[in-house]
C-alpha cells in the first residue's frame, strides 16, 4: 500500500486540526477528508473510498456506532477504527457488533494512533490495550457461565474447535491473528506464502462466521479455540 487515505469524523474541531497536524507530518498517511457529524461521515466515507476512517462516537445527528454500522453494510472493505474517550461495555461491544476493525482511546499518543491506522488498514485487528483487556475479560466471563465449567487452559484441547470445522493449520493462523499478527507476519512464521495466509484467514472468517479479524479474536478467545 502506498499510501493511507484516511477519513477523519470527529466533531471537536481542535481535535481534527491536532490529527490534521499529525497526518501532514506522517507520509504515508494521506487525510482525504473530515465530517463533524455523522450523516456527513456516511456520505464522505462512500464517496471518497478512504482505506481507513477514523470514527468518533459521540457525534450529532448520527452516531459513530449507527454511521459505522452503514459503512462497512455498504462497503465492508472500508476499515473503520473507532478513536474516542468512551470505554464502557456497551460503546465497545456496540461498535465491534456494527463491524468496527479496531478501537483505539483518545489518550493514545500519535505513534499508537499511526499504528492502530496502519494496522487497521492491513486487515489486522486492532484493540488498545485497555479495551483489550476488558474485551477479553467479558468473553472470559460469559463463555464461563454459560458452561457453568471452568475455561479450560489454552494448551488444552477443546471440542468446540471441531464444531466449526477448523483445520490444524487454521488453528495456527488463528491463533497468531490473535496475538495481533498480520497476514505477511503470518506467513513468516508459518513458512508459508502471503497468498495461503490470506486464504487461510478468509477461511477462518468464514467459518467462524464473522465480518473481520477483530470479531474472530473475540469469538477465538469465547468458544476456547486457542
Amino acid at each position: 500500500m502506498d499510501g493511507i487515505d484516511v477519513l477523519l469524523i470527529e466533531d471537536h474541531k481542535m481535535v481534527r486540526l491536532g490529527l490534521s497536524l499529525v497526518f501532514e507530518n506522517t507520509p504515508d498517511i494521506n487525510l482525504v477528508g473530515e465530517a463533524d457529524n455523522g450523516k456527513l461521515g456516511v456520505e464522505l466515507a462512500l464517496k471518497l473510498n478512504p482505506n481507513v476512517v477514523l470514527m468518533d462516537i459521540g457525534l450529532p445527528e448520527l452516531d459513530g456506532i449507527q454511521a459505522t454500522a452503514l459503512i462497512k453494510k455498504s462497503n465492508p472493505d472500508i476499515k473503520v477504527l473507532i478513536f474516542t474517550s468512551r470505554e464502557s461495555e456497551d460503546d465497545v461491544f456496540d461498535s465491534l457488533s456494527a463491524g468496527a476493525d479496531g478501537y483505539i482511546m483518545k489518550g493514545a499518543d500519535e505513534v499508537q494512533m499511526i499504528a492502530a491506522i496502519k494496522a487497521v488498514a492491513e486487515g489486522t485487528a486492532w484493540l488498545d490495550p485497555a479495551i483489550a483487556k476488558l474485551v477479553l475479560s467479558n468473553v472470559r466471563k460469559q463463555s464461563s457461565a454459560s458452561k457453568n465449567i471452568p475455561i479450560p487452559p489454552n494448551n488444552i484441547p477443546n471440542n468446540a474447535k471441531n464444531i466449526y470445522g477448523l483445520t490444524e493449520r487454521e488453528l495456527q493462523v488463528l491463533a497468531l491473528i490473535v496475538e495481533g499478527n498480520n497476514n505477511a507476519q503470518i506467513a513468516k512464521k508459518l513458512v508459508i506464502t502471503l497468498s495461503t495466509a490470506k486464504a487461510h484467514v478468509h477461511s477462518i472468517l468464514q467459518k467462524l462466521y464473522v465480518a473481520n479479524r477483530t470479531q474472530a479474536t473475540i469469538q477465538a478467545v469465547k468458544e476456547g479455540l486457542v
